[in-house]
């Protein structure tokens, strides 16, 4: 085979290589932009329906939907896990003055938006059926005026061993406080107010 002929085969070759990596890579990216859709709106019928929504039981609340920025997987990242071993207990400040107890659990490191950032990991310690459970919130550059003020949360598991962590902030959400006065959320613990814009996840309700 001339030499000309074989660099024009492997040209063809990598573009059509290029072309079914280009179609799975969206088809992955509709799935996922998929589930995230599902989701919120599972999360819109139980606003709306159920008894315990922070909705439930008060007339003069009228469920409007919840508000969200659109799905980018820009905001689903990968940060490295380090586990606190000398663990301290910590207490956050609440929205109505008062306190919640929880223990260090670990720190999560990741880059975005040109920074490198931080995020204290906690661990609930109070008796319940949550205890044990991760905790996190954050507060970042859009925290009380595209976002709720008081910062937003977002669920994680315990892998045991894991060295890493996946943060989805498509799945960031408010505390029930930011519907109602009704209830008592925790703010954000000092080290998790980020500088950098998170425009992933639920926006501010009001």
């Amino acid at each position: 085979m001339k030499k000309q002929s074989i660099i024009i085969l492997v040209i063809v070759v990598a573009a059509v290589i290029a072309l079914l990596y280009s179609f799975t890579g969206s088809q992955d990216q509709g799935a996922y932009t998929d589930k995230i859709q599902q989701e919120r709106d599972s999360k819109d019928v139980f606003m709306r329906t159920s008894k315990e929504s922070p909705f439930a039981g008060d007339s003069t609340a009228t469920f409007k939907g919840l508000q969200y920025y659109p799905v980018d997987a820009r905001y689903k990242v990968t940060a490295s896990l380090t586990p606190i071993t000398n663990k301290q207990v910590v207490l956050l400040a609440t929205n109505d003055e008062k306190e919640q107890r929880y223990v260090q659990y670990a720190y999560a490191d990741f880059d975005l938006g040109g920074y490198h950032n931080r995020l204290l990991i906690l661990e609930m310690i109070d008796m319940g059926p949550f205890r044990g459970k991760l905790f996190l919130a954050f507060g970042d550059e859009t925290s009380a005026v595209e976002t709720y003020g008081a910062g937003r949360y977002l669920d994680l598991n315990k892998v045991q061993g894991a060295n890493t962590i996946t943060l989805d902030f498509n799945l960031a959400y408010n505390p029930y406080c930011a519907y109602s006065d009704k209830f008592s959320c925790p703010l954000p613990p000092t080290e998790n107010l980020l500088k950098v814009a998170i425009r992933a996840g639920e926006r501010q309700y009001h």
